[in-house]
């Protein structure tokens, strides 16, 4: 059997933390292992360690590396629509187009919600995170007041909260199965129609 190729650092830093997001996704904060991950990453554990100082600081980076791809995906999907109105629904649009991503963000939201109450430092970080979150739907909805798509009296942080809830319920939905049918996309119409009609 002939070896892998060594990677580069960032590289290899790169493999773990895609391993370890997928493995995190899959079987809990709790339940996964720094062995398993290093194993399916194929690296030893003394290297993952020297890329992340410990099990937590893997998985808040998990967290923090599938929410910068998400903020990637919405930059992009705002920058492709030309008409402000449908911004944030093109943002949810490609959420739900980003599969594999939206699956590993849901389950580590969804997990890190779990843990954050026995863990203060995964609950401080959650809460940092989902403010990020936060004020980065603000601001798109802001912009889309500032061209006129949508009513200047609507608030735009309470928007954005309705915004984050609403993943949030797709993330909860997926990991029970599914809501009813088409109930999901009856909710992102509804949020569509209220936020844009005057």
């Amino acid at each position: 059997m002939s070896a892998r190729p060594r990677l580069p650092a960032e590289e290899r830093r790169a493999v773990v933390l895609d391993t370890a997001s997928r493995v995190f996704a899959r079987c809990s904060y709790r339940g996964a292992t720094t062995a398993e991950i290093a194993r399916e990453a194929g690296v030893t554990e003394p290297i993952l360690y020297r890329h992340f100082a410990s099990k937590q600081a893997l998985y808040l980076a998990c967290i923090e590396s599938a929410w910068q791809r998400v903020r990637a995906a919405w930059d992009e999907a705002v920058a492709n629509e030309p008409d402000p109105r449908a911004w944030t629904h093109a943002m949810a649009e490609a959420f739900f187009e980003f599969k594999e991503q939206r699956s590993a963000v849901a389950q580590l939201w969804l997990q890190a919600l779990t843990e954050s109450g026995d863990d203060p430092e995964i609950r401080r970080y959650l809460r940092r995170h989902l403010r990020d979150v936060h004020a980065f739907v603000a601001e798109v909805v802001a912009r889309c007041q500032a061209a006129g798509a949508i009513p200047a009296e609507r608030d735009p942080r309470a928007e954005a909260w309705i915004f984050v809830a609403v993943g949030l319920l797709t993330a909860v939905a997926g990991r029970l199965g599914g809501l009813p049918p088409n109930d999901l996309e009856r909710i992102r119409a509804a949020r569509r129609a209220w936020l844009t009609r005057p």
